[in-house]
């Protein structure tokens, strides 16, 4: 690859900064969201994090010694295109940088430092392997190039203030890519070929969120997602040379089409991929280009994940189904129609990646006692190698815990679902049933699956069970359940949560009595409406970078929010949305709150604006509620640093060891 003729900014490789997005001043600086919004308040009392030792314990010493759990950790690889390197996301040094390692096994080669990557994407010809890099999580990317030596760097594409972006694929001849950018008009994500030949130059105009996702062998196609709703999209095809967009499919009611990933063929006629389109669940499909034909090749009772072709000539068919949150991996020869016999692999979640010019199948498996391990297949002789295995920090296997799928009605009927984490004998405080933390997924279209959960495996072994509850508008069971919480139904996802409740109240496995509710981004949102509303379920809730206020939200979305929101929760513009969600917004039951509560959010996170947090946290206060602050200024929406990940942890401990301790 000619590093000199993708150089697509003027930037010299010394300047490059491995992880970290080289941007103007300003984006260093606490900023609110995209759209308008100020930084934090910093005359509100918060906790902030400082300099604290890494102490790593053992179970049964200090409740707030949680770092051995946090310093578990495992990576999640693609391999390269010739089957000879995998390339994988790694925060063993204490945020995610980018690291190579042979697909045999080895030394893995750290190739980027600073603050962290966001994304990455191996080059055509598996020389080199493009990364997306942030500051300090403001989603304000910049697109570097990196030798799969480590030897030399470029920025591609500098960050700019402001100015959001989302990779698409590269073309074949690895020195273009195209991308998506919200730039010309800050709401909708426009398709952009960058190019040897000078700036970015627009291919095709989109509407919200407008999203690349494959680029067909020959270069002349791309596929190419509209989001119609947070799990729904159209699915296009872009002629790249022709500048053309062309709806393959567009139906309603809406399907996904994306979640499954997208495997052309060879020859580029056509492509594989999952899709719910007049289903339930996805299906596996094959769509062919020259007749415009969808046809469905195989459907399960559970949704088809993780579709990849592999091998000369496309031999090799892959995929993955879902079953309440256990994924199984499936593998058909396509030459003889007949199915392989899978591996054993650890329980719990695995993704797959593999390329045309090889038979080795990457896959990453993380499970409820695996935190992340990279197994190659290679299909040809059916051999399996472990190219990466993740460390549990001294952690004894035999004290982690596999949650049980549980399935309860609704009040109003719906069959809803999670995962129940129990402590065992050994971890239990005498004869007494624990106490339950019930933790919320974000999303909302998200799962609560198998995958391991750190603090869940903590907290299981100070005595605390853990559930992770599956409410209605979760995804991985059914298109309808999804869409049960869509509008004017969103309350009824927060009953759910109470009906969980009541029945764990009769399952007898849990103290019921004694219960905290937690969740993140979306998840937080739901802690702080149902702890309003329902004041009497729980005795302690966390909200960590949660609404507090729909209308300020959503007036004030990043572009990629924009483009899902209006399904999701209506068009905050109509004034009978904005009425809605006046009314209904967490910050009208704050003076109902009555327990104590703790809240978490980063000062640069451009999704969910801070002031959310901070309209909670001074209703209560002024209430007189019991209110914990940690205010961390070099986070976005989420913790990627070790020593931030660490300082709340902590806190978050102490506070529901305090909280749930037995009445």
């Amino acid at each position: 690859m000619r590093f000199a003729a993708i150089l697509l900014a003027s930037v010299s490789a010394l300047s490059a900064c491995s992880g970290e997005a080289k941007a103007p001043e300003e984006a260093a600086k606490p900023k609110g969201s995209y759209g308008g919004a100020g930084g934090a308040d910093m005359s509100i009392e918060a906790i902030e994090p400082k300099d604290e030792p890494v102490t790593v314990g053992k179970a049964g010493d200090d409740p707030s010694d949680i770092a051995r759990y946090i310093l578990a950790s495992g990576a999640s690889g693609v391999i390269s295109p010739d089957g000879k390197l995998i390339a994988m996301n790694w925060r063993i040094t204490g945020a995610p940088q980018l690291w190579v390692v042979p697909v045999e096994g080895g030394q893995p080669k750290q190739l980027t430092f600073g603050n962290g990557i966001t994304f990455f994407r191996w080059t055509p010809d598996s020389k080199a392997i493009l990364y997306g890099a942030d500051n300090n999580g403001n989603e304000q990317e910049s697109f570097n190039l990196v030798t799969a030596d480590g030897a030399v760097e470029q920025e591609l594409l500098a960050a700019k203030d402001g100015s959001f972006r989302a990779f698409g694929d590269f073309l074949p001849d690895g020195q273009s890519l195209l991308f998506s950018s919200p730039d010309r008009n800050g709401s909708d994500f426009d398709i952009y070929a960058a190019s040897p030949e000078g700036p970015p130059q627009l291919i095709a105009e989109g509407n919200l969120g407008t999203f690349v996702q494959s680029v067909s062998p020959d270069g002349a196609s791309a596929i190419v997602t509209e989001g119609v709703g947070e799990d729904s999209d159209k699915l296009m095809l872009l002629d790249i040379r022709g500048k053309k967009l062309a709806t393959l499919a567009a139906p309603d009611p809406r399907a996904n089409h994306n979640d499954g990933g997208f495997a052309w063929t060879p020859d580029s006629k056509g492509f594989y991929f999952a899709t719910n389109e007049g289903r339930e669940f996805a299906a596996l499909a094959f769509h062919d280009i020259a007749v415009s034909k969808t046809t469905i090749l195989h459907e399960d009772a559970f949704d088809i994940q993780n579709v990849s072709l592999c091998g000369a000539g496309g031999r090799w068919l892959a995929w993955t189904t879902n079953e309440d949150g256990f994924f199984k991996l499936q593998i058909q020869d396509l030459t003889t129609k007949k199915m392989i016999a899978a591996p054993a692999l650890a329980e719990g979640t695995y993704g797959l990646n593999c390329g045309l010019g090889s038979s080795k199948l990457s896959i990453n498996v993380n499970g409820w006692d695996t935190p992340g391990d990279i197994v190659v297949l290679d299909i040809a002789t059916g051999k399996t190698t472990t190219a990466f295995k993740g460390t549990l920090a001294g952690l004894d296997p035999k004290r982690l815990v596999k949650p049980v799928s549980l399935r309860m009605k609704a009040q109003d009927g719906v069959e809803l679902q999670g995962l129940l984490y129990l402590p065992d004998a050994a971890s239990r405080k005498g004869a007494a049933l624990p106490p339950v933390l019930f933790d919320v997924h974000g999303g909302p279209t998200a799962q609560s699956v198998a995958s391991f959960d750190t603090v869940a495996q903590y907290y299981v072994d100070r005595g605390i069970a853990v559930f992770s509850p599956n409410v209605r508008g979760s995804t991985g069971l059914g298109r309808t359940y999804t869409t049960l919480d869509d509008g004017r139904k969103r309350l009824d996802s927060v009953r759910d949560l109470v009906d969980m409740l009541a029945f764990l109240k009769t399952d007898g496995r849990v103290d019921a009595d004694r219960a905290a509710v937690s969740g993140g981004s979306y998840g937080g949102y739901m802690v702080n409406a149902v702890v309003g509303a329902y004041p009497e379920a729980f005795d302690a809730g966390i909200s960590i970078f949660g609404v507090g206020n729909w209308v300020g939200a959503l007036e004030i979305a990043s572009p990629g929010l924009k483009a899902s929101d209006k399904i999701e929760y209506g068009d905050i513009a109509d004034p009978e949305w904005k009425k809605f969600y006046t009314e209904n917004s967490p910050i009208n039951n704050a003076d109902k709150i009555k327990i104590p509560m703790l809240y978490a959010h980063g000062v640069m996170d451009p999704r969910i604006d801070i002031s959310e947090t901070e309209v909670m946290v001074k209703a209560l206060r002024n209430n007189g509620i019991e209110t914990t602050f940690i205010r961390l200024p070099d986070e976005g929406h989420g913790w990627r640093k070790l020593k931030n990940r660490l300082f709340y942890h902590r806190r978050e401990a102490e506070f529901l060891e305090k909280h749930l301790a037995a009445k």
